[in-house]
């Protein structure tokens, strides 16, 4: 499928909204387990969204965007959730996620993005140059791959209570 703005934006304004369907009223042992040592749970992972939103997408679109005299990208912090959060709520996360990408959507929008402007390039600081169209559509996919992960996390939770169906489950025992 060739990258369509509109098509990306539609599923990025659906991710919060997914997210607290998924996530919002359930018990602790839902959203606060993980799948092993060094590994997020459902509640990391919207953190690590609202990190996203408040210092990546849309500051790396407008590096792009502004083509100033450096366009380079700042290294992204894929971990700062973990301080940053830990006393908060899953509920308050899920607002904040919102909000910050209510937010985003309507600034981009406002960007009134041209085909010349979604070739224009940045540079990553481990891939070089991409593109904006790049950028976007990798954000479209990182929130599909974040809510493919909640729904892994989640469903490991029960992976010895399944028993026998264990091997038509495929999201139990496929490390991808």
């Amino acid at each position: 499928m060739t990258f369509d703005l509109a098509h990306g934006i539609a599923v990025l304004e659906r991710t919060p909204a997914t997210l607290t369907a998924m996530l919002s009223g359930l018990p602790d042992e839902w959203i606060r387990n993980n799948e092993g040592p060094d590994t997020w749970s459902p509640f990391d992972i919207v953190g690590h969204l609202i990190d996203g939103e408040m210092t990546d997408w849309m500051t790396r679109l407008r590096v792009i965007v502004d083509q100033g005299a450096n366009r380079t990208f700042e290294p992204f912090d894929r971990f700062r959730h973990k301080e940053r959060n830990k006393d908060r709520t899953l509920s308050e996360l899920l607002v904040e996620f919102r909000d910050l990408r209510e937010k985003n959507l309507r600034d981009l929008r406002a960007l009134r993005l041209t085909p010349d402007h979604l070739r224009l390039t940045g540079e990553h600081p481990s891939f070089g140059t991409v593109t904006l169209e790049q950028l976007l559509a990798t954000w479209v996919v990182h929130d599909l791959n974040h809510i493919a992960q909640i729904s892994r996390v989640m469903a490991k939770q029960y992976k010895q209570e399944v028993g026998p169906w264990h091997e038509y489950l495929p999201l139990l025992w496929r490390s991808r």
